[in-house]
């Protein structure tokens, strides 16, 4: 394990990417969150960023949102530059967070809505552009039904809703099935593939390990580096381990020691 190198050098090319990253480095003072990180991840493309607490995943993505100017390199989504298009780059993604961030007084349908005029979807074509959206997610039923009163799955699936009511080109989903059972986690990822099929982008960071094996590709990070990238299958393969899980264990076992030295 101790002699694997980063991977950035042999990330896949992929034509047109949605997110198109070379050389990203940020740091902070004399620590360096990411290092070098080149990765390309395509339209449509149901994408893991994984890695142990304190890889670079949440500075990554910070970067990715134009949250974060990095120190150097250069990266667009969706064809706009994360530093000089930031506002640009906001309009064209959508963010849901672990945390819950919807308004438990106001019903189903009003949260939509509400997230929807902050993404810009407004005027006489909202109406049917939400009503379409809640058919595709299978929230016509509880549109009336106020936010508070729902299952941990159900607020999940409407805070999904939320993120991805602009139609964005890319989603970011920062551990979205956290304390939701396994049914209500198996409908979302469901959900996430018919997004994704209709040519959202999403990636996805999680702890769960049978999730990142429903990923399509995977961008392993440790100590800020990339250091494995492909299917689940090549990222395994690439580790000489048995499983995702292994791989997973093997980076934190190696970071924790590394942190110690």
């Amino acid at each position: 394990m101790s002699g694997v190198a980063p991977a950035a050098s042999v990330a896949p090319q992929v034509m047109h990417p949605v997110v198109h990253v070379r050389g990203l480095r940020k740091a902070f003072g004399p620590l360096v969150a990411v290092h070098g990180l080149d990765l390309d991840i395509a339209r449509g493309e149901v994408f893991g960023l994984l890695g142990p607490n304190g890889s670079g995943k949440t500075t990554t993505i910070r970067m990715l949102c134009g949250l974060m100017p990095p120190t150097a390199g250069r990266a667009t989504v969706a064809g706009c530059d994360v530093v000089t298009e930031t506002e640009a780059v906001r309009r064209r993604i959508g963010y849901m967070s672990q945390r819950y961030g919807l308004y438990d007084e106001l019903t189903v349908g009003e949260n939509l809505r509400f997230y929807a005029s902050v993404y810009g979807v407004v005027g006489p074509a909202r109406g049917a552009v939400l009503a379409a959206h809640a058919e595709r997610l299978g929230l016509v039923e509880r549109l009336g039904q106020r936010a508070g009163t729902l299952s941990g799955g159900w607020k999940q699936r409407l805070a999904l809703a939320c993120a991805t009511a602009h139609r964005p080109a890319l989603v970011f989903l920062d551990e979205p099935t956290a304390g939701v059972d396994p049914a209500a986690r198996r409908t979302f990822w469901r959900l996430i593939y018919e997004l994704a099929a209709d040519g959202t982008t999403i990636l996805v960071t999680t702890h769960y390990m049978d999730e990142a094996e429903r990923c399509q590709r995977l961008a392993f990070l440790s100590r800020g580096q990339l250091i494995g990238v492909g299917t689940p299958q090549e990222v395994v393969a690439q580790f000489g381990a048995a499983s995702v899980e292994d791989v997973f264990v093997m980076l934190q076992q190696r970071d924790e020691a590394g942190a110690a030295a």
